[in-house]
């Protein structure tokens, strides 16, 4: 090459590491190709080039590339570790020995290069070779549990479960405090179906450290497999009492009860070692709100409530908790307390639909429409996909709407929210009757009505509608049918449902059982001055 190649190879050089660091990879890689026409054993062009294909996923042209790298240059360690990705990639796991013998020669004091031998020689199946690298890598660093670990892997891959035994039952005869052995030594036996031996190495453990929760955990493990149920949970109650053992694994193991949860027995052992949890870990949130979750998955709302009250005065970067506690409050019928937790919940996290639902919700309840409408269409503004919410939302709309006496908005706004679920019960139940209170589309209203009941079958409000809307089309007969239904069922004793038995019965021609029934009305409370004409006047008065 003449000198006036050399200097343009080197000026082609540097340009492609220019645009390499300005991420132009594409005008970086011509150039670099450039010097290797020019140049074929420029092996930093070669490697330059290799990397760039590598960054692309053409694992199989950076391989060629790097092969004539290292053929040019067989003493550069970067060109050997790229090659190596580049055969693992590829497949190519026989041809990792070669590049490993090759990096040991170059830094044979590297530990990390003696593991990615061992392991192709593992991944290939030559258990045998991969041990003598394992033995030659402890002779330099000494023994590590990563060794320990990776020959275990071994032996079980050989089927010589006496052999990984033996390893462990070595680490514990050089450690024996060390109680990690023990528990790798009990779970080799677990595995291996093994059960009694892997006991009596935890009874060990446990005497050693009866303060060590995961021997506890392990020991629990043990006596499930056992079917000594009784003895597994008392083990696991001893763990959940020790603080230093991880929450995380605490909660993980609550968790695991939840499919069982049909049974008392589940819940209620749920619910103590959620318990338990909320002693050893007085300053985290996360054992506050688990033990919610338990405590309202038991049904007691108010201790679940005071969790996560102390969960959210602990740390109220936890929407979820959030939630739940306002829906209690809403349950509850502590409209002023989801309000004021609904809206502290908004302040920091502003784009959640539920809660603003829920909040909308609260209003409602307490008659303040506009406020209340103001929240629920932030909710259907935030949420598009969401069906039972936007079902919900348009829903509580419509009831907004109908006691602000916006007859219009109201059904278009009960018409939207049965697109989102045409078997809303309580959707269809109010606007049936809120159409049958105003005498129209009587048809529509008694469809959905009949729909609502046969959804929920025994629910007295709903037979009342449905008797009402029958009345209101002269089905006197029909409507006599479902209004006693509806007194049936009636636990709460209506005064309105005793006023419609009235009514219906003053059509159908029985004046003094009418007249005994609005009576009963004024008895359970109504004081509506239609009423008092009715019994006065002995007749039905619209």
């Amino acid at each position: 090459m003449t000198s006036t190649d050399s200097a343009v190879v080197k000026q082609l050089f540097f340009s492609a590491l220019r645009e390499k660091a300005i991420e132009n990879t594409t005008l970086a890689a011509e150039f670099f190709d450039r010097v290797i026409q020019m140049d074929p054993s420029n092996d930093a062009s070669l490697y330059e080039l290799a990397n760039i294909k590598k960054t692309k996923n053409n694992y199989s042209d950076a391989q060629e590339l790097l092969e004539k790298a290292v053929t040019v240059n067989p003493d550069n360690e970067w060109y050997w570790t790229s090659l190596a990705e580049c055969y693992e990639k590829n497949n190519g796991i026989d041809k990792l020995d070669n590049v490993f013998n090759e990096l040991i020669r170059l830094n044979p004091d590297k530990p990390d290069y003696y593991y990615d031998k061992a392991n192709a020689f593992f991944y290939q199946g030559k258990y045998d070779e991969a041990l003598k690298v394992y033995d030659k890598l402890e002779g330099m660093i000494g023994p590590t549990d990563d060794i320990l670990a990776n020959r275990q892997k071994i032996y079980l891959k050989q089927n010589k479960t006496d052999l990984a035994a033996q390893q462990l039952e070595q680490m514990i005869a050089s450690n024996p405090s060390e109680i990690k052995y023990y528990l790798f030594l009990s779970q080799l036996y677990s595995s291996n179906n093994m059960a009694d031996k892997a006991l009596k190495v935890l009874l060990t453990a446990e005497k050693l450290k009866p303060n060590n929760g995961l021997v506890h955990l392990a020991l629990a493990d043990i006596y499930r497999e056992k079917n000594n149920i009784e003895a597994s949970y008392n083990e696991l109650t001893l763990a959940f009492a020790i603080p230093e053992l991880d929450i995380e694994q605490k909660i993980k193991i609550i968790l695991g009860y939840l499919p069982r949860f049909p049974d008392p027995n589940a819940r209620a052992s749920a619910l103590e070692l959620s318990r338990i949890l909320i002693v050893a870990h007085p300053a985290d949130s996360k054992a506050y709100a688990i033990y919610g979750d338990m405590l309202l998955q038991n049904e007691k709302l108010k201790d679940a409530k005071a969790m996560y009250q102390k969960s959210i005065s602990l740390n109220n970067q936890v929407y979820e908790v959030q939630e739940q506690l306002v829906r209690i409050e809403l349950g509850d019928g502590d409209f002023d307390g989801a309000i004021k937790d609904g809206e502290n919940s908004l302040s920091l996290f502003p784009n959640q639909a539920w809660m603003n639902y829920l909040v909308g919700v609260a209003w409602l309840q307490k008659k303040d429409y506009h406020k209340a409408m103001d929240y629920i269409k932030n909710a259907t503004s935030l949420e598009l996909q969401d069906k039972d919410l936007l079902s919900q939302s348009f829903s509580s709309l419509g009831d907004c709407y109908h006691d602000l006496r916006d007859n219009k908005n109201s059904d278009d706004a009960y018409d939207k929210a049965l697109t989102y679920n045409p078997d809303n019960a309580f959707t269809l139940n109010n606007f049936a009757y809120y159409l049958s209170l105003r005498g129209e589309e009587l048809v529509k209203a008694a469809k959905m009505s009949k729909r609502s009941n046969e959804l929920q079958p025994n629910n007295a409000s709903f037979e009342d509608t449905y008797a009402w809307i029958l009345f209101k089309q002269k089905d006197y007969a029909g409507a006599k049918l479902w209004i006693e239904k509806a007194l049936a069922d009636d636990k709460d004793k209506s005064a309105v449902k005793s006023e419609h038995y009235g009514d219906i019965l003053f059509y159908l021609g029985n004046v003094d059982g009418a007249v005994e029934n609005w009576k009963k009305a004024k008895d359970k409370g109504d004081k509506s001055p239609v009423l008092d004409r009715k019994i006065n006047e002995k007749k039905y008065i619209e």
